[in-house]
């Protein structure tokens, strides 16, 4: 019998999966798999729904590592938080801040589980995760031993890491290590924070979480009250020479220098200046205050949702010859695994 989804993705969109599994611990992963006849290539790996958007009935075995708890470890001024795969990743970033520990500030409100977020590498205002990754636990769905993997093993990349490539759908993650800071090692180089710097003399972590959490929740929509899972797309990173192109033809092009040879354009505008903002189909929709979100007003299909981001793609392509790619994973009968349509 089919397995509803649609409390598992903050889409909030009808999905099916042909069943779903959820684990409490490492060694219950390991006694399931050790019993399951379901070929490992029929698994798929759901963390806290908030980077996915599901079509239809998706004719696979959806795994959820439920997994909690949260230790900390001190080391001189490092600290070591290990924490479940099942923990949210706000309630982390919260209690590392209450523990007095700097790191994981400019990262709150984020959604979704700890589980996901190396699989994505989330990062924000500055700060990404492979700055703070040690290491993570997983299980082989194959073989169902555990692995664990160093910094360097991730390969991680702007919203990437192996797990979104060579390891899609091979492992199934159970905890996640992070260097943190008793020291404060503040980030605020992002334009709001930087105004936060300047605006005081005595700057905390926690000041710092605080306003990183109103500027997210001015700009993006709560999914409990309009179904979204955040950014939508990556922000494009194009050749120096391309920006160049570009800077002319529209002067105020908001965008942030990588290196010298390469430049990140900002989605949102991109999209804004293409005259998406607010732009709806049915429950489908453009948000009204960030561009770059897809939002369910209601009732939209996961396929519906899909064909709006194709229009916004097709769209902005045409304005700037920029090719936007879906930072959600789309996941259908016809689309699992893909990154983009």
């Amino acid at each position: 019998m089919a397995q509803s989804l649609a409390a598992f993705n903050t889409f909030g969109v009808e999905a099916t999966c042909d069943s779903l599994f959820r684990f409490s611990s490492e060694q219950s992963i390991q006694d399931w798999l050790a019993g399951m006849p379901i070929p490992p290539e029929k698994f798929f790996v759901l963390g806290g729904g908030s980077n996915v958007l599901l079509i239809g009935h998706i004719p696979l075995t959806f795994l959820k590592a439920d997994i909690e708890g949260i230790s900390y470890r001190e080391e001189g001024n490092d600290v070591f938080v290990t924490a479940g795969a099942g923990v949210n990743w706000h309630a982390l970033v919260l209690d590392s801040l209450d523990n007095g520990y700097s790191g994981l500030e400019n990262l709150s409100l984020i959604p979704g589980n700890v589980g996901a977020a190396p699989i994505q590498n989330i990062g924000a205002y500055g700060v990404e995760l492979e700055q703070l990754f040690v290491s993570l636990s997983a299980v082989d769905l194959f073989s169902g031993e555990k692995r664990e993997f160093g910094h360097a093993e991730c390969e991680f990349g702007y919203r990437d890491s192996i797990f979104k490539r060579e390891y899609r759908g091979k492992y199934i993650i159970t905890d996640v290590t992070l260097r943190l800071s008793k020291k404060q090692q503040l980030v605020l180089t992002y334009g709001p924070l930087k105004e936060l710097a300047a605006s005081t003399d005595s700057v905390s972590a926690k000041d710092v979480s605080k306003a990183v959490i109103s500027i997210r929740q001015s700009k993006l929509p709560d999914p409990e009250t309009l179904g979204n899972a955040g950014s939508f797309f990556k922000n494009p990173v194009v050749d120096a020479e391309v920006f160049q192109k570009l800077k002319a033809q529209f002067p105020d092009i908001v965008a942030y220098p990588i290196s010298e040879s390469s430049v990140k354009l900002a989605a949102g505008w991109l999209i804004d200046q293409s005259g998406l903002k607010g732009y709806r189909r049915g429950d489908a929709g453009v948000h009204q205050q960030q561009a770059l979100v897809m939002v369910n007003h209601g009732q939209a299909t996961g396929e519906e949702i899909l064909e709006l981001a194709g229009h916004v793609k097709d769209t902005v392509n045409e304005k700037f010859g920029v090719a936007l790619e879906p930072e959600v994973w789309i996941i259908g009968e016809q689309h699992v695994f893909e990154a983009s349509r």
